[in-house]
C-alpha cells in the first residue's frame, strides 16, 4: 500500500510529458528520466504559437533535478530537433555535459544545427540509422550591423560550437570546419548533412542504433555507476 503511495499520480505524469516533454521510467534495472529536445529550440524571444518549440528556461531546472535527484538513476536525452537559439542550445548542452549521472543521447528524425552539439552532450551518443544532422555556419536572422566586430562575433560563436563538439566527440577538427563550410550540398546554403552511419563513421555520433539499444546502454551505465559506489563505500 504505501508503494502505491509512492507512485506518482498518472495525470500528473501525462501533464508533465504535454508540458515539458519529460517522464520517468520506472524499472527493476533503475529509474530513467526521459526528456525530449523537439522542433525549435527556443531562446530569449518567443516563438510563434503555431511553431512546436523546446523552451530552455524549462529544461535548466529540469536537468539540475536530475542531477541531483536521488531517485534518478540516469538520463535519456530523444532528440529531434531542426536547431534554433545558438546561446539556449549551448546552455542545454553545457548542463547535459557537466552532469555526472549517467546519460544516453539518441538523434531521431534529426539533430540539425545547434542540434548537434546537444546530441554529443550525453556520455554516449546514438543515431537512428534514418536520422539526418545539419552541419552549417553560424547565422543570424534580424538586422546585421555590417561592421567588422559582427564578423569577428560571428566566427567567434562559430568557434565556441567547433570546440564543444570536438571536444565531447570524435570527431576531427578540420573534418567539422570542412563539413560546416561544404558547398553544393545544401540548396541555397552552406553546409552538409550526415546520415546515420556518416556521423558514426566521422566520430560525430558514438552508435547506430534505436531505443532498445540505448536503454541497454544507459542500463550499463547506470549498473557500472552502482559498482563504483559500492566499491568506494567498502574501501
Amino acid at each position: 500500500m504505501e508503494d502505491e503511495e509512492l507512485r506518482e499520480d498518472p495525470g500528473e505524469e501525462r501533464r508533465e510529458i504535454e508540458a515539458f516533454g519529460a517522464s520517468v521510467i520506472h524499472s527493476e534495472r533503475g529509474t530513467i528520466h526521459t526528456l525530449s529536445i523537439i522542433g525549435h529550440i527556443e531562446g530569449h524571444q518567443l516563438m510563434p504559437p503555431h511553431v512546436k518549440t523546446t523552451k530552455y528556461e524549462h529544461l535548466l531546472p529540469l536537468l539540475a533535478m536530475v542531477e541531483e535527484s536521488d531517485e534518478v538513476d540516469g538520463l535519456l536525452v530523444l532528440l529531434n530537433t531542426v536547431g534554433g537559439d545558438i546561446e539556449a542550445g549551448l546552455g542545454i548542452a553545457e548542463m547535459i555535459a557537466g552532469m555526472k549521472k549517467p546519460s544516453v543521447s539518441l538523434v531521431l528524425g534529426g539533430g540539425h544545427s545547434i542540434g548537434v552539439p546537444l546530441a554529443v552532450a550525453a556520455k554516449t551518443s546514438f543515431i537512428a540509422p534514418s536520422a539526418a544532422m545539419t552541419i552549417h555556419p553560424v547565422r543570424l536572422s534580424g538586422t546585421v550591423i555590417g561592421v567588422s566586430q559582427m564578423f569577428t562575433y560571428f566566427q567567434r560563436t562559430q568557434d565556441r560550437i567547433l570546440e564543444f563538439v570536438t571536444r565531447h566527440s570524435q570527431i576531427r577538427e578540420e573534418d567539422f570546419l570542412r563539413l560546416m563550410l561544404e558547398t553544393g550540398e545544401l540548396t541555397g546554403d552552406i553546409g552538409s548533412v550526415l546520415y546515420g552511419q556518416e556521423a558514426v563513421e566521422l566520430g560525430l555520433i558514438d552508435r547506430v542504433g534505436g531505443l532498445s539499444e540505448a536503454l541497454d546502454c544507459l542500463h550499463r551505465q547506470i549498473e557500472e555507476k552502482k559498482q563504483e559506489k559500492e566499491q568506494g563505500e567498502k574501501s
